[in-house]
C-alpha cells in the first residue's frame, strides 16, 4: 500500500536544514568520496533517472518469475496487477537502494524486492474488494476483482502471497546472501503483512467505519507505514545492516510510507467537490482537516530525514533522502 496511488504536489513546500558537505570513507570499498547530511545529498541527485531505470529492471524480473502455468487462471489474476502499467514499485526500489546504501549487490536483492511487490499486489487486490474498501479502480484500470471476480481475486491474492517467500528462496544468490539472512528476510515480510502489521491496519480501518476505539494513526501505520519500513529493512538486511542500522531504517521506512498517504489524503481532500468533503473521511484530511494534515505531513519529512542522519557518511543516502522529498512533493510523474 506504500506509494499506491498518485496525487498532484503538496503546497506548501517544506525547507528542512541543509548539512555541510563533508568528506568520508565508503563503508565497504574504503573510498573516499564527498557526501552531504540531511536534505542536501539529494540536491543533485536524479531520483527520477534511478527510479525508473530500476523499475525496467524489476519489471523483467517480475515477467520472469509469475509465468502462466496450469491453471492459467489464476496465473492471469496475478500478472493482472502485479505487471500493471504505472505502478511505481515502490517497495522493491526502496529495498534495493537500502541494500545499495549499505554496499549490498544489487543482484542480491532483486530476488526480494520482487517478493515485495508480489506481496504488496496482493494487499492491494485485497484492500480492493468490496468486502473490504470497494475500491472498482486501481491505477485508473479495473481493480483485480472487478475484472476476474472476488473469488478470483482473493485466490490471487492467497496464491501471491506464498510465491514471494518461495522466490526469496529460490533465487536468492547462495554465494551472496547468507542462509540465515534469508531466513530473517522472510520472517520480516511476515511479521509487516501479518496480524501486527498490515492486516491489523487494515481491521482498524475497516473499524473506523464503525466509530470504533481505535485511533486513525494506528491504521495509518499498520495499513501504510508497515510496508515501507519492511522495505528499508530488508534492504538492510541483505546488506549485513546492525541493529542500530536496521531499527533506524525501519522508522525511516515507517515515516515515509505514512507520508505519501497523509499528501494523497491531503490532495484527495482538496480536489473533491463539496458535498464529498461533507462525508467522513477515514483519513487525516477528512478527519482532522488540511491543516492538521499539513502538519502532520510536515513532521513524518523531518522524522524521516533525521533517521537517515545516522547514514550521512555514506554516499549512496540520496536516493532514500530524494524519496521523502518525492513522497512529499510528487515533484515529476512517473509516467510508465
Amino acid at each position: 500500500m506504500l506509494f499506491s496511488a498518485s496525487a498532484t504536489p503538496l503546497t506548501p513546500s517544506f525547507c528542512p536544514e541543509k548539512g555541510p558537505l563533508v568528506h568520508v570513507p565508503m563503508r565497504r570499498s574504503g573510498a573516499s568520496i564527498r557526501s552531504s547530511s540531511a536534505s542536501g545529498s539529494s540536491n543533485n541527485f536524479d531520483l527520477r533517472k534511478y527510479w525508473t531505470t530500476l523499475i525496467g529492471e524489476i519489471n523483467e524480473k517480475l515477467d520472469e518469475a509469475i509465468p502462466v502455468k496450469y491453471p492459467a487462471g489464476i496465473y492471469e489474476a496475478m500478472r493482472y496487477s502485479v505487471l500493471a502499467q504505472g505502478a511505481k514499485r515502490a517497495p522493491p526500489v526502496m529495498c534495493v537502494a537500502a541494500c545499495e546504501l549499505l554496499g549490498g549487490d544489487r543482484l542480491a536483492a532483486f530476488p526480494t524486492a520482487c517478493a515485495l511487490e508480489m506481496v504488496h499486489a496482493a494487499s492491494l487486490i485485497h484492500d480492493d474488494l468490496p468486502c473490504m474498501d470497494d475500491d472498482p479502480v486501481r491505477r485508473g484500470k479495473p481493480s483485480n476483482h472487478t475484472v476476474y471476480g472476488a473469488d478470483m481475486a482473493i485466490l490471487a491474492g492467497d496464491a501471491l502471497f506464498p510465491l514471494g517467500f518461495q522466490h526469496i528462496v529460490s533465487h536468492t544468490p547462495p554465494e551472496l546472501v547468507p542462509r540465515a539472512t534469508i531466513l530473517s528476510l522472510i520472517s520480516e515480510i511476515a511479521r509487516s503483512v501479518g496480524s501486527t502489521g498490515m492486516a491489523a491496519g487494515q481491521y482498524v480501518d475497516l473499524d473506523l467505519e464503525g466509530g470504533g476505539p481505535f485511533p486513525l494513526s494506528f491504521a495509518q501505520e499498520k495499513k501504510f507505514g508497515a510496508m515501507g519500513e519492511c522495505s528499508a529493512v530488508c534492504g538492510g538486511l541483505l546488506a549485513g545492516a546492525s541493529h542500530h542500522e536496521l531499527e533506524a531504517l525501519r522508522r525511516y521506512g515507517r515515516a515515509v510510507g505514512m507520508l505519501y498517504q497523509v499528501v494523497d489524503d491531503i490532495t484527495d481532500y482538496k480536489y473533491d467537490d463539496d458535498d464529498n468533503k461533507k462525508k467522513k473521511k477515514k483519513n487525516y484530511a477528512g478527519l482532522f482537516g488540511a491543516e492538521r494534515a499539513m502538519e502532520m505531513a510536515e513532521e513524518l519529512s523531518v522524522k524521516a530525514k533525521k533517521e537517515l542522519q545516522v547514514f550521512d557518511k555514506f554516499a549512496a543516502v540520496a536516493p532514500l533522502y530524494s524519496f521523502v522529498d518525492y513522497a512529499a512533493h510528487r515533484d515529476f510523474p512517473l509516467h510508465l
